[in-house]
């Protein structure tokens, strides 16, 4: 296998996250919040080191899927839970990210964004072109963990002034979600040839043909999307019944108060300055 798939340090990557953990365990106290960090940045070293990062990249279609699942499934919504309200208020306090996170946070667009740019990083050139270079597979990586944040962003209302979702409302996202995200997977498993030139090595490395390992990425992407998913969206439904919280409201936190009242003041001086300038 190591003459095939030689081992690789991958050290900006190791560097990146274990800075990325330091950072958050000197910001933040939450005991809780910690170890949802730990568990998200373990998940994440995992899948984009060697030998599940170099499988992914240049050999296997089913661990490539595999991974962007465990970054946009487990890493994404970890480190949205992880981060304290308010850490996420302050990144998302400047007004061009707070019009940006506003957006995004509407179900449709990002089901929009997860649909498009997750089916593009996918797609037979973004593949090949991460197989071929290291900085275009860490720019593909970077996409994938944009594209999880925006899936969960809606489904988790942890972003201050953004339109926060009724239990039942978030539960028929997650579960509308889990349908579009795997969107490419009917395309492998009913192709009758392999989709992907750059993928090699597969029959030596993992005993199987590329077109198979195609074929078993379709279904292990409707598998790995649909237990997980599902499986938060009826937790979400059923937590709110059990609380005796209204499954239809929609609930008001005092960080989205906060967020609404700048937002007047910035309303208010943009009026201000146009009165003045005419």
């Amino acid at each position: 296998m190591t003459s095939l798939l030689p081992f690789r340090w991958h050290i900006a990557d190791v560097l990146l996250i274990v800075a990325v953990g330091v950072g958050h365990h000197i910001v933040v106290t939450s005991k809780r919040e910690r170890r949802l960090a730990a568990g998200a940045l373990f998940a994440l070293l995992v899948v984009t080191v060697w030998p599940m990062g170099d499988l992914a990249s240049s050999v296997s279609l089913t661990a490539a899927t595999v991974q962007r699942l465990v970054i946009m499934v487990l890493v994404a919504p970890l480190l949205l839970m992880a981060t304290p309200t308010t850490v996420l208020a302050r990144l998302t306090r400047p007004r061009p990210i707070d019009w940006v996170t506003r957006v995004l946070a509407h179900p449709g667009v990002a089901m929009f964004v997860v649909t498009v740019v997750g089916t593009l990083t996918l797609s037979t050139p973004v593949v090949d072109w991460g197989a071929r270079s290291t900085i275009a597979r860490g720019v593909v990586l970077v996409v994938v963990m944009f594209v999880g944040l925006v899936l969960w962003i809606p489904a988790l209302g942890v972003l201050p002034g953004v339109k926060r979702l009724s239990p039942v409302a978030r539960a028929g996202y997650v579960f509308a979600s889990s349908l579009v995200v795997t969107s490419l997977s009917f395309v492998w498993i009913f192709s009758r040839h392999s989709l992907y030139p750059a993928l090699h090595h597969q029959h030596a490395l993992l005993h199987m043909t590329p077109l198979f390992d195609q074929q078993l990425a379709g279904f292990v992407a409707k598998f790995c999307c649909y237990a997980p998913m599902w499986a938060v969206a009826f937790t979400i439904f059923s937590r709110a019944e059990e609380q005796g919280a209204s499954t239809e409201e929609t609930p008001l936190h005092w960080a989205d108060v906060e967020r609404q009242l700048l937002r007047v003041d910035r309303q208010r001086e943009r009026a201000l300055r146009r009165h003045q300038s005419q």
